[in-house]
Protein backbone atom coordinates (compact mmCIF):
# COMPACT_ATOMS: atom_id res chain seq x y z
CA UNK A 1 0.00 0.00 0.00
CA UNK A 2 2.82 2.38 0.87
CA UNK A 3 4.60 1.48 -2.37
CA UNK A 4 1.55 2.46 -4.43
CA UNK A 5 1.36 5.81 -2.65
CA UNK A 6 5.06 6.38 -3.33
CA UNK A 7 4.65 5.50 -7.02
CA UNK A 8 1.61 7.78 -7.28
CA UNK A 9 3.55 10.70 -5.76
CA UNK A 10 6.53 10.16 -8.07
CA UNK A 11 4.25 10.00 -11.12
CA UNK A 12 2.67 13.28 -10.02
CA UNK A 13 6.13 14.84 -9.64
CA UNK A 14 7.04 13.63 -13.13
CA UNK A 15 3.85 15.14 -14.58
CA UNK A 16 4.60 18.43 -12.80
CA UNK A 17 8.11 18.45 -14.28
CA UNK A 18 6.73 17.77 -17.75
CA UNK A 19 4.17 20.57 -17.35
CA UNK A 20 6.82 23.09 -16.25
CA UNK A 21 9.15 22.03 -19.08
CA UNK A 22 6.47 22.86 -21.64
CA UNK A 23 5.73 26.25 -20.03
CA UNK A 24 9.30 27.62 -20.12
CA UNK A 25 10.97 26.84 -23.45
CA UNK A 26 14.45 28.23 -23.98
CA UNK A 27 15.15 28.91 -20.30
CA UNK A 28 17.65 26.08 -19.92
CA UNK A 29 15.35 23.99 -17.73
CA UNK A 30 17.19 21.27 -15.82
CA UNK A 31 14.88 19.66 -13.27
CA UNK A 32 12.38 20.31 -10.50
CA UNK A 33 12.21 19.36 -6.87
CA UNK A 34 8.87 19.04 -5.05
CA UNK A 35 9.00 19.57 -1.28
CA UNK A 36 5.93 18.96 0.85
CA UNK A 37 5.48 21.57 3.60
CA UNK A 38 2.67 22.17 6.12
CA UNK A 39 1.69 25.36 4.26
CA UNK A 40 1.50 23.65 0.86
CA UNK A 41 3.77 22.28 -1.80
CA UNK A 42 7.04 24.02 -2.60
CA UNK A 43 8.28 23.51 -6.16
CA UNK A 44 11.90 24.43 -6.86
CA UNK A 45 12.71 24.93 -10.55
CA UNK A 46 16.36 24.62 -11.54
CA UNK A 47 17.17 26.52 -14.74
CA UNK A 48 20.18 27.99 -16.51
CA UNK A 49 18.39 31.30 -17.17
CA UNK A 50 16.17 32.09 -14.17
CA UNK A 51 15.16 35.47 -15.61
CA UNK A 52 13.27 33.77 -18.43
CA UNK A 53 11.49 31.53 -15.93
CA UNK A 54 10.29 34.54 -13.94
CA UNK A 55 9.19 36.54 -16.98
CA UNK A 56 8.20 40.19 -17.03
CA UNK A 57 6.86 41.22 -13.64
CA UNK A 58 6.59 37.55 -12.67
CA UNK A 59 3.94 36.68 -15.25
CA UNK A 60 5.43 33.27 -16.09
CA UNK A 61 5.49 32.26 -12.44
CA UNK A 62 1.86 33.32 -12.06
CA UNK A 63 0.90 31.20 -15.07
CA UNK A 64 2.81 28.24 -13.68
CA UNK A 65 1.20 28.50 -10.23
CA UNK A 66 -2.28 28.85 -11.75
CA UNK A 67 -1.62 25.81 -13.94
CA UNK A 68 -0.38 23.82 -10.96
CA UNK A 69 -3.50 24.72 -8.97
CA UNK A 70 -5.83 23.86 -11.83
CA UNK A 71 -4.19 20.78 -13.37
CA UNK A 72 -2.67 19.07 -10.33
CA UNK A 73 -5.07 20.19 -7.56
CA UNK A 74 -2.31 21.74 -5.44
CA UNK A 75 -3.85 24.05 -2.86
CA UNK A 76 -0.98 26.48 -2.22
CA UNK A 77 1.95 25.89 -4.59
CA UNK A 78 4.98 28.05 -3.87
CA UNK A 79 7.26 28.27 -6.90
CA UNK A 80 10.93 28.97 -6.24
CA UNK A 81 13.65 29.33 -8.87
CA UNK A 82 17.28 28.27 -8.48
CA UNK A 83 20.08 28.87 -10.94
CA UNK A 84 22.34 26.06 -12.11
CA UNK A 85 25.94 26.83 -11.15
CA UNK A 86 27.51 25.37 -14.31
CA UNK A 87 24.91 24.84 -17.05
CA UNK A 88 27.37 23.23 -19.46
CA UNK A 89 27.77 20.29 -17.06
CA UNK A 90 24.05 19.50 -17.20
CA UNK A 91 23.08 17.02 -19.93
CA UNK A 92 19.55 18.35 -20.44
CA UNK A 93 20.76 21.93 -20.91
CA UNK A 94 23.46 20.85 -23.37
CA UNK A 95 20.94 18.80 -25.37
CA UNK A 96 18.58 21.79 -25.48
CA UNK A 97 21.39 24.02 -26.75
CA UNK A 98 22.33 21.49 -29.43
CA UNK A 99 18.69 21.36 -30.52
CA UNK A 100 18.36 25.13 -30.72
CA UNK A 101 21.67 25.41 -32.60
CA UNK A 102 20.54 22.84 -35.15
CA UNK A 103 17.29 24.77 -35.62
CA UNK A 104 19.08 28.10 -35.94
CA UNK A 105 22.07 27.22 -38.14
CA UNK A 106 20.60 24.34 -40.13
CA UNK A 107 21.39 20.69 -40.38
CA UNK A 108 24.40 21.05 -42.66
CA UNK A 109 26.52 22.51 -39.86
CA UNK A 110 25.90 19.64 -37.46
CA UNK A 111 29.59 18.68 -37.24
CA UNK A 112 30.61 22.19 -36.24
CA UNK A 113 27.79 22.33 -33.68
CA UNK A 114 28.82 18.95 -32.24
CA UNK A 115 32.48 19.86 -31.93
CA UNK A 116 31.72 23.33 -30.51
CA UNK A 117 29.51 21.81 -27.81
CA UNK A 118 32.21 19.23 -27.12
CA UNK A 119 34.78 21.96 -26.56
CA UNK A 120 32.49 24.12 -24.41
CA UNK A 121 31.53 21.21 -22.14
CA UNK A 122 35.14 20.09 -21.73
CA UNK A 123 36.11 23.71 -21.06
CA UNK A 124 33.51 23.84 -18.28
CA UNK A 125 35.41 21.13 -16.42
CA UNK A 126 33.88 17.83 -17.50
CA UNK A 127 36.05 14.71 -17.41
CA UNK A 128 34.48 13.32 -20.56
CA UNK A 129 31.59 13.73 -22.96
CA UNK A 130 29.86 11.80 -25.71
CA UNK A 131 27.36 13.45 -28.05
CA UNK A 132 25.23 11.34 -30.39
CA UNK A 133 23.42 13.11 -33.23
CA UNK A 134 21.29 10.74 -35.26
CA UNK A 135 18.77 10.92 -38.06
CA UNK A 136 18.72 11.95 -41.68
CA UNK A 137 21.10 14.82 -41.19
CA UNK A 138 23.60 14.95 -44.06
CA UNK A 139 21.64 12.88 -46.57
CA UNK A 140 18.49 10.86 -47.15
CA UNK A 141 19.82 7.89 -45.17
CA UNK A 142 19.65 7.79 -41.39
CA UNK A 143 22.95 7.74 -39.63
CA UNK A 144 24.36 8.32 -36.14
CA UNK A 145 27.26 10.69 -35.64
CA UNK A 146 29.31 10.29 -32.47
CA UNK A 147 31.45 13.04 -30.96
CA UNK A 148 33.44 12.09 -27.87
CA UNK A 149 36.35 13.27 -25.78
CA UNK A 150 37.85 12.34 -22.40
CA UNK A 151 36.82 9.38 -20.26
Amino acid sequence: MIERQFIKEKLKEFEIEKFIYTKIPGAGFSHTKVVRTPLGDKIIIYAAKPGLVVGRKGENIRKITEGLKKNFKLENPQVEIAEIEEPMLNARVVAERIKSSLERFGLMRFKRIGYNMLESVMGAGALGIEILISGRIPSARSRTWRFYQGY
